[in-house]
């Protein structure tokens, strides 16, 4: 009998990667799309099939992490083993400007996603997406599970209730609820509004000729970055384990905004500083200065440790946001330049 798993935020860069994963594994997987007027399943492109059969072990279905008794109906039809809550608004310095939203989605949907499966009765193992976001302005580095939270953002602040709410259901109600607190993790789905793309794409267009200069904000905010194809398969890891737990996703390395900058740049034979202007309104309110995680626990219990390297990282996503614009020239694809 196939094993059943639900996605939120299914068609997000780890949603996409989590779902081909799992069918890589023999799931049949579920996901939760929002509504909307124009197709956003464009990461999804490619691994509707069972490649053995033809047939299709991936469905979507409409929902939203606002609406509690949609939620509870989809989670009562599908009776999955595994509910995966990767949806969020998820973007820190948008949760400034839209901090009520990002709260309810982010904050308050976990709980309304929650209640639905302790509703049903079912007992599916359960992961939140936490965030390295959540530590803030960092008490120690690096940032381990018992690192106290100081969140500098609305998302951070709606990522720390989602973690915390998450264990008191796994301590009130013995749920199966696990925490993945994933340091930021890119690749080349990452959505173009993030710094990291937003670099690796301007860099494309900047070569072919499109574009010349690349607006930023903050340069020395430095970060722990890892490949998000291989994030997933922590997440996968954590709901093997025979407890529930909480665990940090991480490389144990940081790097600044400058860094990546440059590497992305030589990768494609540009100087950066001829390009790259400073724009305020980048800034954040109160901003995240160091962030590195200490991932040795999650090495010791899920046998999980990061394989692609700060550079390999950056330019691999360089290589393939130069190859989806040759491809957009050549009339294969539509994006927007």
């Amino acid at each position: 009998m196939l094993k059943k798993a639900l996605i939120t935020g299914i068609t997000g860069q780890d949603g996409s990667y989590l779902a081909e994963l799992l069918l890589s594994k023999e799931y049949e997987v579920h996901g939760i799309i929002r509504r909307a007027s124009t197709f956003n399943t464009g990461r999804l492109e490619g691994i509707y099939a069972d490649p053995h059969s033809g047939k299709s072990r991936l469905f979507l279905h409409y929902g939203d992490l606002s609406d509690a008794s949609a939620l509870a109906r989809l989670i009562g039809k599908i009776q999955p083993r595994e509910v995966y809550n990767l949806a969020a608004q998820s973007h820190v310095r948008v949760s400034f400007d839209s901090p009520e939203y990002t709260a309810d989605i982010t904050g308050t949907g976990t709980v309304r996603l929650l209640e639905a499966i302790r509703e049903t009765g079912i007992q599916p193992r359960f992961y939140q997406a936490s965030s390295s976001e959540m530590y803030g302005l960092v008490r120690e580095v690096p940032q381990t599970e018992s690192t106290p939270f100081y969140p500098r953002s609305p998302y951070g602040c709606a990522k720390v209730f989602s973690y915390w709410v998450t264990v008191n259901y796994r301590e009130s109600y013995g749920m199966h609820a696990s925490n993945g607190i994933l340091f930021n993790h890119e690749s080349p789905r990452r959505g173009e509004t993030f710094v990291t793309r937003k670099i690796t794409r301007a860099v494309a267009h900047i070569q072919a000729g499109l574009q010349d200069k690349l607006f930023l904000g903050n340069l020395e905010a430095r970060r722990d970055w890892g490949y998000a194809k291989e994030y997933v398969e922590a997440m996968w890891l954590i709901l093997q384990q025979p407890q529930p737990d909480d665990y940090v996703i991480s490389t144990n390395e940081t790097h600044s905004v400058r860094e990546f900058l440059q590497i992305a740049f030589d990768h494609a034979g540009l100087n950066w500083e001829k390009h790259v202007e400073i724009d305020p309104r980048y800034y954040r309110p109160a901003e995240v200065d160091l962030l590195i995680g200490d991932y040795s626990k999650a090495k010791q219990k899920l046998g999980w440790e990061p394989k692609t390297g700060f550079v390999q990282l950056a330019q691999l996503m360089v290589d393939a946001d130069i190859q989806l614009l040759k491809r957009h020239q050549r009339g294969d694809i539509k994006v927007n330049s």
